[in-house]
């Protein structure tokens, strides 16, 4: 494979904004860049990869497809090198003006004060601007700023916490206007997500006045705001009395509001924001997004790579349980190694795959195996690594899914295509997957079984439930084939893509149609 990432240009029609994703991670989102990108010959693609640090990465698992014609990646949690310190008074002004968009998102309503005040503030976070690094890091205005915030807002008792959180958490916005001011001339700016990459993608229409598109796989605040409650980073300065276990501590809380503001800018900026289900756009419009703005587009996927693998299958279901994906907290990979445990007890043949990689989180890789150990399940599970699926589809009998969080899921996708079942947990789409999201879709039938999460118990009923009455899996297969085929295929998704992209290339400057007055 070719993982050369050396691509420059002058220009390019779309321009990918990817927060950790593609092409240095594996996975959902990844795989459904590569397909995006490979899909769309007649465009050129600019990509911009935000990551956190450089060694938190490793190769690229993707070769970039010839129509990407720019590649730079940034990484916003590294050291920099640091430049004398330029002490100043700061200008008041400009200050207000932050102040007054803080309150604006504070509000969380106005958000076309909140565009306009952004426009106003970009020019400023340039080096040598009114709010420019050494400005917010440096002037007196800065401290005072920080500080009458801390006296208003700040109910944790540690000033010198609040200040380092407030430094530490804004210091990235700098670098994303830098990246924004540099950044190749494109059409369309295309984010995959809010966060720092829809904020850039903010910044950049704020600049350009260039259309920004917007589509969300998972909901990035939701996601970020489930690693943020299961952080150890993130102090507690609250004393044992004063303690609720109900509420959350004030940082991890100001993250969470942190996130939420960014994408409420993102929405703002954006003129058309995509959810891959009904119940994500929902939530998006809850978070902020405009409704008339949204729309909901399935992920699709090339149903005949994998029908090909449905004459490889055994005659009798094989009595293997994959789970395919990250070895990480969200997957609750644990909940999955529990119920292969109870179910194995009752049907001793029972194997269990973990079909991914394991390099994202070693710690919980380490504790998954511990698990495994501790229950005395090496005969019966195993940890397979990064495969080819379709090497492994034809000997699996079930495909598993035990997340806490997910959007529309490929691999549910994919184990319909190849002729599997599906257990899965109660998260994001996956009911509509496997039990239909309307009456014509639910005459197909079900596709599988759908449990409550973390549920060890449930999830090996549903397993069983399947593997010992083959009656029950045939009819199962038959569904789940039947709604890929019906709903879920490439050609759909990327016909709606391709209308959005020829309608955005083809806008003026300001996103609206060419000819309108």
């Amino acid at each position: 494979m070719n993982t050369n990432l050396n691509r420059r240009a002058q220009s390019a029609d779309i321009a990918l904004l990817l927060e950790g994703t593609f092409p240095y991670v594996s996975g959902g989102v990844s795989a459904w860049v590569n397909q995006m990108i490979r899909a769309f010959p007649e465009f050129t693609f600019a990509i911009v990869f935000i990551g956190s640090r450089r060694q938190d990465y490793g190769k690229p698992r993707y070769e970039l497809p010839d129509n990407v014609v720019h590649f730079e990646e940034h990484y916003i949690h590294e050291a920099t090198s640091s430049e004398p310190v330029q002490t100043s008074a700061g200008n008041k002004h400009a200050f207000e003006r932050v102040a007054h968009m803080h309150d604006e998102l504070r509000k969380n309503k106005n958000l076309g004060a909140i565009g306009r005040l952004m426009r106003e503030v970009i020019p400023m976070l340039a080096d040598g601007g009114d709010i420019s690094e050494q400005q917010f890091l440096h002037s007196k205005r800065s401290w005072d700023f920080i500080t009458d915030h801390y006296e208003k807002y700040c109910t944790d008792p540690s000033f010198t916490d609040y200040f380092w959180t407030i430094r530490i958490m804004h210091k990235p916005l700098w670098q994303l206007a830098r990246i924004a001011e540099n950044l190749i001339p494109a059409k369309v700016y295309h984010t995959v997500s809010t966060g720092y990459a829809g904020f850039l993608g903010a910044l950049l229409h704020f600049r350009t006045e260039r259309p920004l598109l917007v589509s969300e796989h998972g909901i990035y605040t939701k996601e970020r705001k489930i690693d943020l409650l299961q952080s150890q980073w993130i102090r507690d300065n609250r004393g044992i009395f004063e303690k609720d276990i109900s509420q959350v501590g004030y940082f991890q809380d100001l993250w969470v509001r942190f996130f939420e503001a960014m994408g409420r800018v993102c929405y703002e900026a954006a003129n058309d924001i995509v959810s891959l289900y009904e119940g994500n756009r929902l939530r998006q419009i809850r978070d902020g997004a405009p409704e008339t703005k949204t729309r909901s587009i399935p992920n699709g996927i090339a149903v005949g790579r994998f029908a090909a693998l449905r004459d490889r299958r055994p005659a009798d279901v094989p009595l293997v349980v994959a789970l395919i994906g990250r070895v990480v907290p969200i997957k609750d990979i644990k909940t999955f190694i529990r119920a292969i445990f109870i179910a194995s007890r009752k049907l001793p043949a029972l194997q269990g795959w973990i079909v991914g990689p394991e390099t994202e989180d070693p710690e919980y890789v380490r504790e998954c195996r511990e698990l495994v150990g501790s229950l005395g399940l090496q005969d019966n599970l195993k940890f397979l690594g990064f495969r080819k699926v379709d090497d492994l589809l034809p000997e699996i009998g079930l495909v598993a899914l035990s997340s806490i969080s997910e959007a529309l899921p490929l691999v549910v996708l994919e184990a319909f295509a190849a002729g599997i079942p599906v257990v899965t947990t109660d998260v994001g789409s996956c009911r509509e997957l496997v039990e239909g999201m309307d009456d014509a879709d639910r005459a197909l039938g079900c596709a599988g079984s759908v449990v409550q999460i973390a549920n060890p118990e449930l999830f090996s009923q549903s397993i069983l439930g399947l593997l010992e009455q083959p009656s029950v899996w045939r009819a199962a297969q038959q569904a789940g084939i039947a709604r890929v085929e019906r709903y879920y295929t490439d050609t759909l998704m990327e016909d709606s893509y391709r209308g959005l992209y020829q309608k955005l290339t083809a806008s003026r400057a300001d996103g609206s149609p060419k000819g309108d007055q």
